[in-house]
């Protein structure tokens, strides 16, 4: 079998979250909320028949993904490559305490995907890594499957989705956000990957 599809899953709701803090590398626990919402989005994943899932190795990913391959009893791969953006000083700080330290670089940082912010890296850096991941299951001898689900963070799903598709990074601020739990899915003909879903999911 060769790979020819790509499911990019956000983890369920966090602590962090639903505090409105920034998270990035730092290792925030899903709510109930979250639980739930990975709970539910499983009867919708299982009809892509993934053959195997992929997880960041921050545990609201992996637990997300915990849920998934538990229900359906397919592998569980962990893979650090895949952690949200480093958001350097700026992790645990609310979106109000970043535009009071450092007035309009968020702005700046959601418009410009090779900036990053201070002592943190760039969308353009975290696709970069999160693409190293997609090559190796594309590298010659490597069968992971048709289908690989790969459960990881908002901005990375962003990065990795435009990285992909091959867009001009000045247009890689053009795809909004990912709602926890919900996917991307993309589909892979010859060498060309195409936007099949994006946002899709079965919560709020």
């Amino acid at each position: 079998m060769t790979l020819r599809r790509l499911v990019l899953w956000r983890h369920g709701e966090t602590d962090y979250n639903a505090a409105g803090r920034m998270q990035g590398h730092l290792d925030s626990a899903l709510t109930q909320v979250g639980w739930n919402q990975a709970r539910f989005a499983v009867p919708a994943l299982a009809r892509f028949e993934p053959d195997l899932v992929i997880a960041s190795d921050l545990r609201r990913a992996t637990d997300t993904a915990t849920v998934f391959t538990e229900a359906i009893g397919v592998p569980l791969r962990i893979d650090k490559r895949l952690r949200e953006t480093h958001l350097g000083e700026w992790q645990g700080l609310t979106g109000a305490e970043v535009d009071e330290r450092w007035p309009g670089e968020r702005d700046r940082w959601r418009v410009d995907a090779t900036w990053a912010p201070p002592g943190g890296e760039s969308r353009v850096d975290v696709a970069e890594r999160a693409h190293e991941v997609v090559a190796d299951l594309l590298r010659e001898g490597a069968e992971p499957g048709e289908t690989v689900l790969l459960a990881a963070h908002g901005g990375l799903i962003t990065g990795l989705t435009a990285r992909l598709l091959g867009l001009p990074v000045e247009l890689w601020p053009s795809f909004g956000g990912i709602a926890n739990c919900h996917w991307v899915q993309l589909g892979l003909r010859g060498t060309t990957w195409r936007l099949l879903a994006y946002n899709a999911g079965m919560t709020g």
